[in-house]
């Protein structure tokens, strides 16, 4: 059903299976979206039972519908909670749980809570960050995995690399239902990164392939309009890219 297609067909068959077996979760339809799923509070709560979560000190975590809870758990077990605004189009919040009252996590953790009860931080002024949470559509055993699309958890890598918050041994995991995790090899591209660990809701994977951490922006794979729609690459553009504008 899917080994052998390009990547956005793999998505495309991915998204329509978890909508037909009805797996995915509001917000629907999972279309172009990273898809939310049924069981994702249970494979937040696996994560966070994890040594690898328990002894992290500042999370990096995506914005999306299926990582939500990740997001509350993170402030819950009083740790600094780094999300990228979506699309990056406003930078980084930085969630600190001791400025928020507790009865609050739940809604923190949510993108418009979020906006509420962080603070947008310069990602120079960021902490260093101790494990990266990213979301998947499709992922496998040996740490592939694609994501929507638009290629913004790369960039948000890319970016906190060029800041010096981010160093190549830090983890990755991801979040995913258990029909997101397929059998065979993923094509990859130059800029993509893979996960060390799966969480599910019913299993703990880790993966066993070459771990990819791409250092920095590639530039090269970046046009201008995508440059131009995320404030924080601009500045760096300018500054790293003499001609740019």
């Amino acid at each position: 059903m899917f080994e052998g297609v390009n990547r956005e067909e793999l998505r495309y068959r991915m998204w329509k299976l978890m909508e037909e077996s009805g797996v995915a979760s509001f917000p629907r339809p999972v279309y172009g979206r990273i898809p939310n799923f049924v069981g994702s509070d249970s494979a937040a709560m696996r994560l966070a039972e994890t040594e690898l979560f328990k002894k992290a000190e500042v999370v990096k975590v995506n914005p999306d519908s299926p990582q939500r809870k990740v997001r509350e758990l993170v402030l819950k077990a009083g740790k600094l909670l780094v999300m990228p605004t979506p699309r990056i189009s406003e930078g980084f919040l930085l969630l600190d749980p001791r400025r928020i009252p507790s009865r609050l996590y739940s809604e923190a953790s949510t993108i418009s809570g979020s906006f509420r009860y962080g603070t947008k931080v310069e990602p120079s002024r960021l902490p260093e960050v101790d494990l990266v949470v990213a979301g998947s559509v499709v992922v496998n055993k040996y740490g592939e995995r694609l994501g929507k699309g638009e290629g913004y958890s790369e960039i948000e890598y890319g970016i906190l690399t060029e800041y010096g918050k981010l160093s190549e041994g830090v983890p990755i995991v991801t979040t995913v239902h258990d029909v997101q995790v397929v059998d065979f090899r993923i094509p990859l591209a130059p800029w993509d990164i893979t996960v060390d660990y799966i969480f599910t809701p019913t299993r703990t994977i880790r993966c066993e392939g070459e771990r990819r951490r791409p250092r920095g922006i590639l530039w090269d794979y970046l046009n201008y309009d995508k440059i131009n729609a995320i404030p924080i690459l601009r500045e760096l553009a300018r500054k790293r890219l003499p001609n740019s504008k």
